[in-house]
């Protein structure tokens, strides 16, 4: 029994390497492709950079190629975004989870029949509504659908923090005089930090790289994220031949998510641990 365990777990972990070996691979080759030529690409000497190596492309791709446009509107959309749904779903995640009033379990299965629906199912008739109120190409209408999308998520998640915090937090606050509203503010909200944490970088995460609904509701340069002004550019990529542009774009785009993976990665998977803990 115990010659299968290390067995299984010998296999998962050279799956694993494999994989992230895999992922470094073509990680790296992107970016020595952004600091290459479009010719060197073509070559089978990019990684030498006989012509040394261009960072104008990087400056280039900022610029020329409007990243920094997309790159602006994605951060405005996600930090925006990533706010309003955590200032929404937290007090409705502590209400579900510490109060039981007339309709609670109606809104939880709900929520959780939100959860299941696919965004496609619902394209159609949104876009008709969006389009009768003339909001396409409006910041707000994609700010507000972004939020509206994550939400549930976002409420079944901080449930369970919610859940696992001991009555007595609320009790101590009502004998000090404390009223509701504000023990959730003062007291209950600091105490799940690691899961508001956690599920703001999921919400980052999958905001920045929204590509469906901007696609539909952003059809103008000035309003589109990063995710639709990139397929764009690749787009464009085939008539102007700008690869070493193309690549550092995509190094560009990437950037955001990779730094936040690399600087919060412990704290994600202690937001995911600690909302299965009791106590």
């Amino acid at each position: 029994m115990l010659k299968k365990t290390y067995l299984s777990s010998g296999i998962g972990s050279v799956i694993l390497g494999i994989w992230v070996l895999f992922t470094f691979v073509l990680i790296g080759w992107v970016f020595f492709a952004s600091l290459s030529t479009s010719s060197e690409i073509f070559s089978d000497h990019m990684f030498r950079f006989q012509s040394g190596l261009h960072f104008e492309n990087y400056v280039k791709a900022w610029k020329t190629q409007r990243v920094s446009v997309f790159f602006m509107n994605s951060l405005f959309y996600t930090l925006v975004s990533c706010t309003a749904i955590i200032f929404i779903a937290a007090p409705a995640a502590y209400a579900l989870a510490r109060f039981r009033f007339p309709g609670s379990s109606l809104i939880q299965n709900m929520f959780a029949a939100a959860l299941g629906i696919p965004v496609i199912m619902i394209i159609m008739p949104l876009f008709g509504l969006v389009s009768a109120l003339r909001l396409t190409n409006s910041r707000g209408m994609l700010m507000f659908l972004y939020t509206a999308m994550n939400v549930p998520f976002s409420v079944f998640y901080l449930l369970a923090f919610f859940r696992n915090l001991s009555f007595t937090y609320e009790e101590a606050a009502a004998i000090d005089g404390c009223p509701p509203v504000k023990t959730f503010w003062r007291i209950m909200l600091p105490l799940v930090q690691p899961g508001i944490i956690t599920v703001s970088i999921f919400n980052f995460i999958t905001v920045w790289n929204e590509y469906f609904m901007s696609l539909i509701f952003a059809n103008k340069a000035a309003v589109r994220p990063v995710a639709v002004g990139l397929y764009n550019m690749i787009q464009s990529m085939r008539y102007t031949g700008d690869w070493g542009g193309m690549f550092a774009s995509v190094v560009i785009v990437f950037l955001p998510t990779f730094i936040l993976y690399i600087l919060l990665s412990e704290k994600i998977i202690a937001g995911v641990t600690a909302g299965a803990i009791k106590g």
